[in-house]
Order: C-alpha cells, then structure tokens, then sequence
C-alpha cells in the first residue's frame, strides 16, 4: 500500500473527527495503531476507506468512525477491565487493550478467533485475553465496560448486570434497517441509563437472542 501514512491521517481528519470524535487520546490511538495489520491480507487497499470490511463467516469490520465513536463513548481509563463480544479481526481489541487494564475478548468462530489471535501477537499486545466461545448472551465476570460487535435485536439484560457501578455499555440495539448505537451506563447497582448515540446498520452478532415475533 503506498503512503499508509498519509490514509491514516486521512481517515483520522476525513472520516473520525468530523463525525464528533474529538477525544485527543482515541484520534492519536487511531492515528498510531497499524489497521491495516489487522484487515485480510487481500483487503489491505480498504483499509481506511469508509466502509465495512468483510473478515468472512458473515462478520465485518465496522468503519473506522464506529469504532471511533464506540471507543470514545466508552470513556475508558487505565483500570478498567473490558469484556468484548467478537473478535473478529482483533483490530478493535488492540484499541480497547491501549486504553483499559484487561481486555476479554470472546470470539465464537475459531477462524476469527485465530486470526486475532495471530494479529494481535504480532502488535506484542499482552494484556487482552482472547477466549473461544458463544457470548451472545452473556459471559462470566464483572466488568468496567463491555461492547458488543455485532448487533442484537434485543439486548439480554445478563449484559447490564455484568456492569460494576459507573460501567458502561456500547451496543448496537435493533433490526435493519435502522438500528441504534447506545451506551447504557451502571448508575448504581442494578440502575442504569440509557443513551441513543447514533442510528445504524451493522452485522448481527451470531445467536443473538431474538425477541417474541408474532405470527399472523
């Protein structure tokens, strides 16, 4: 890929900030961690184009400025112990371990699982643990801030009970076409408050709890 600097600072200036990401740590992390490391190798030339990257078994990076929004309404700090729903291609799990103490990363495709796992080796990045295993609907443990990678028609409430006090949530709640990005913060043990971030159309998470259809 010629200048990949010159597309990263590009896709900083033309795609993230204008799209209110103006939090000084997320656009230098944007600007410093390689994402084209982390795309399939035959997909390196969209690396920072604005668009959704196919990484296969129906799962796709999201673009750039929805990581960047997701990771800025996060608000992590350095002792915050993240959970991750999907792997993927481990680019959005580099992001989170620059910015919290721990990341647990859960990839339910053992291709994905071990291609982020390849990926991440090869950042040197030693403080996210990446598991194999079905958490759509929740997994063990209590955390500072949990995001989900794909989108779910209903959010299962195991997500926000695994929120310590203050903790927050990003997810992608609803079916397409129109679906909203929300944070959901832990105000205090077992309330919570909800906020609509943005409208959007993301890949769902596989097994995604499905609400009650009814059937005429």
């Amino acid at each position: 890929m010629k200048n990949v600097k010159q597309a990263r600072f590009n896709m900083v200036e033309q795609q993230i900030r204008p799209w209110d990401v103006l939090d000084p740590q997320v656009l230098d992390l944007l600007s410093k961690l390689k994402r084209e490391q982390f795309v399939p190798p035959v997909m390196q030339e969209l690396a920072f184009m604005d668009m959704e990257i196919p990484l296969g078994h129906g799962v796709t990076m999201w673009q750039p400025k929805i990581e960047a929004r997701a990771l800025q309404a996060l608000r992590l700090g350095r002792r915050d112990r993240v959970l991750e729903v999907g792997s993927g291609s481990g680019y959005l799990t580099a992001l989170l371990s620059q910015l919290a103490e721990h990341v647990t990363s859960v990839e339910i495709v053992p291709e994905l699982h071990a291609f982020a796992e390849k990926n991440l080796a090869a950042q040197h990045i030693v403080n996210a643990t990446l598991a194999l295993g079905d958490a759509a609907r929740g997994w063990p443990g209590q955390y500072d801030a949990i995001i989900l990678t794909g989108s779910v028609p209903v959010l299962p409430g195991s997500f926000c009970n695994s929120l310590n006090p203050g903790g927050r949530l990003f997810a992608i709640v609803g079916d397409a076409p129109a679906m909203q990005a929300k944070v959901i913060t832990c105000t205090a043990p077992g309330m919570f408050e909800a906020v609509t971030l943005f409208e959007t159309n993301v890949a769902p998470l596989q097994n995604a709890l499905q609400p009650e259809r009814f059937v005429f």
